[in-house]
């Protein structure tokens, strides 16, 4: 049973270590389907989920938006765990002899484990044998390097998750809250500045490639959320699907060429990222587009000033169902609604609410 105790102890430390890689030290996407940590994420998302749609409004964002840094410090106090508990079993199965306690039990070895793990070295446990001290710095070293790759993690992290959030931000005085296509080129278009969106098209084009890369790196971002209720990276991407669709469709004034880079890494984003969460795409039951279709769209760019191409309808469609599906599975799985391809006249931006004042 000790010889079982001390396999199963190695067994799990392995496990835990290889997990503890793949998720914070290795750059790319893992295919293998059986993993802890997706389990673990998946499971808890589901019922952390399930309980926040019961509240109303802008506490469901805020309970749903606590998920993300309590999941991810849960995780890393569960790897610890699995580590000293690894430890311990060995020590145990291999029966190492500890002083004082010349009969120790296992709650003994799981003490000597945890201070050991942590470097505490309180020095009221000890080893005897020349095998025992060798786990217990063995351990020793594994704490020290698990603690410092998990604490250096988070500013990665966390430096990911601001530069994604500054481009969401400055994306409100485009195309207001929550973000729209159509009226993102309507501002454009009625101050003269439709070749502006070039730029714009530009800089999210590598906003979408950052994207792309660190959330296949560290998929938890994905369930971080916005600092406003009516924001989040999912809206923004969509939002630049939906301009750049437009766009390729027949928007005059804006560069084809532009728009089509940006739709290709902003589509390149939405697929890998819902094979990342591992959801299958599925035809939304509404559109988005609602009722009034193109010619609501022509009537809104063309009382602006833009020029809009006859055979846009048409030409369109083929492009939305490139995306859609993408990323309404996405909008489903992790609560961010997604936004409405037609503006909300009389809607404000977030830039113009405050707590204490609306403008007048």
């Amino acid at each position: 049973m000790r010889i079982a105790a001390a396999v199963a102890g190695g067994l799990l430390i392995a496990l835990v270590l290889w997990e503890t890689f793949e998720t914070l030290v290795l750059p790319r996407r893992v295919a293998r389907r059986l993993r802890f940590t997706r389990v673990y994420f998946r499971f808890l998302w589901g019922t952390w989920s399930f309980v926040g749609r019961k509240h109303p409004g802008s506490r469901r964002e805020t309970y749903l938006s606590v998920f993300a840094p309590l999941s991810l410090l849960m995780i890393f106090v569960l790897w610890a765990l699995g580590l000293i508990v690894g430890f311990a079993l060995i020590q145990w199965g291999m029966s190492t002899p500890l002083g004082p306690d010349l009969h120790p039990g296992f709650a003994t070895y799981l003490y000597l484990s945890a201070t050991t793990f942590v470097t505490l070295g309180l020095g009221d446990v000890w080893t005897v044998s020349s095998a025992g001290r060798l786990v217990t710095a063995v351990e020793a070293g594994f704490g020290f390097a698990f603690l410092a790759l998990t604490i250096s993690y988070l500013p990665v992290l966390y430096q990911s998750f601001s530069r994604r959030e500054v481009r969401i931000s400055m994306l409100d005085q485009w195309a207001g809250s929550p973000p729209n296509a159509v009226e993102l080129l309507r501002r454009s278009a009625m101050h003269g500045e439709i070749g502006s969106v070039d730029v714009l098209l530009a800089d999210w084009e590598s906003w979408a490639a950052e994207l792309l890369e660190s959330h296949l790196s560290y998929p938890i971002l994905a369930y971080f959320r916005s600092q406003h209720e009516e924001q989040s990276w999912l809206a923004a991407l969509t939002a630049i699907l939906d301009v750049s669709a437009l766009v390729l469709a027949g928007v005059d004034g804006v560069s084809e060429w532009q728009a089509r880079r940006t739709f290709a890494m902003s589509r390149h984003a939405v697929v890998d990222l819902a094979q990342v969460l591992r959801v299958e795409p599925e035809s939304p039951p509404e559109d988005r587009m609602l009722a009034e279709g193109i010619p609501k769209v022509r009537h809104v760019l063309e009382t602006a000033g833009a020029t809009i191409d006859p055979r846009a309808e048409t030409r369109l469609t083929p492009y939305r169902k490139l995306y859609e599906p993408y990323v309404h599975v996405l909008s489903r799985r992790l609560e961010m609604p997604l936004p409405p391809l037609l503006p909300d006249e009389g809607r404000m931006d977030d830039w113009q609410r405050s707590a204490w004042a609306e403008p007048s």
